[in-house]
């Protein structure tokens, strides 16, 4: 078993990842005060692999910004893995977020004319670690997703789906309790896309807990669980398989990803 998995399945029985209790959030623009969540409540486990789905405007995106530590709620309360974040202030909100948090984007978010490996080590720089414990820790993050013979290419360099798994090993490398992804494959084409879910699907089978913010059926469909916004409200809740069963098994990807494969997929699959 794997670091990051015994860490993962250590963690299992203490308390759930995520606690959500009658979150609500205002935002006021003028005199004028949008609701964009109202009264959530919502319970993740360790080990569970969740899709939160929703059409725009529906609060996905700022639940999304709540679960990561970015915004704080109006009211209500919010626990990431025991910690009540309702009350911290920025600087504590970002060091929670650089240990508890791995983050994915749609659009990679990787640092211009810098190697895949720095990419990855940023998070431990920002975290204190030394140059050896940051490139052995990174290198291994990068192995793990199948991208250590790129790890000195930039981002120009690379195919959309390896930027992508570059992002994921830069999410792992700290061995978060958490990995958020919003939108992860909302830029790939369906082989990258199919590529970047096998690995969340693996690393939940090792015991890490994976949220994906997604609009796509298709990618939720790959999910133990799905959870559906609309104004602002939980409309769904619903469970296919247990926190702790396999992921589901990986089915080909139609909905939004029928563009041609990016320049170096053909090559390598990412």
């Amino acid at each position: 078993m794997s670091e990051g998995a015994s860490a993962g399945r250590g963690r299992r029985s203490r308390h759930p990842v995520i606690e959500v209790h009658e979150v609500t959030k205002i935002f006021e623009l003028g005199q004028i005060r949008v609701r964009a969540l109202h009264k959530v409540s919502l319970r993740i486990d360790t080990g569970d692999l969740v899709a939160i789905m929703g059409s725009s405007g529906s609060g996905k995106s700022t639940l999304m910004n709540i679960l990561g530590c970015l915004d704080i709620p109006t009211s209500g309360r919010y626990e990431i893995d025991g910690v009540d974040v309702s009350q911290m202030d920025e600087d504590d909100l970002a060091d929670l977020r650089n240990r508890k948090i791995g983050f994915v984007f749609q659009s990679f978010n990787l640092v211009a004319r810098t190697s895949a490996l720095v990419n990855v080590e940023l998070p431990l720089a920002y975290a204190g670690l030394r140059g050896a414990e940051r490139r052995r820790r990174a290198e291994r993050a990068l192995r793990s997703v199948g991208m250590v013979n790129r790890m000195h290419h930039q981002p120009s360099e690379l195919s959309g789906g390896q930027q992508q798994r570059v992002a994921v090993a830069r999410a792992l490398v700290t061995n978060p309790s958490l990995i958020l992804a919003d939108e992860p494959t909302g830029n790939l084409d369906s082989h990258s896309t199919e590529d970047v879910l096998e690995i969340f699907a693996r690393l939940n089978e090792e015991g890490r807990t994976v949220v994906l913010i997604t609009h796509e059926p298709d990618v939720a469909a790959q999910t133990k669980r799905v959870v559906r916004l609309s104004d602002g409200e939980v409309i769904e809740d619903r469970r296919a398989l247990g926190v702790h069963d396999a992921p589901p098994l990986l089915h080909s990807q139609k909905s939004a990803h029928n563009r041609p494969v990016d320049a170096g997929v053909a090559e390598a699959r990412l």
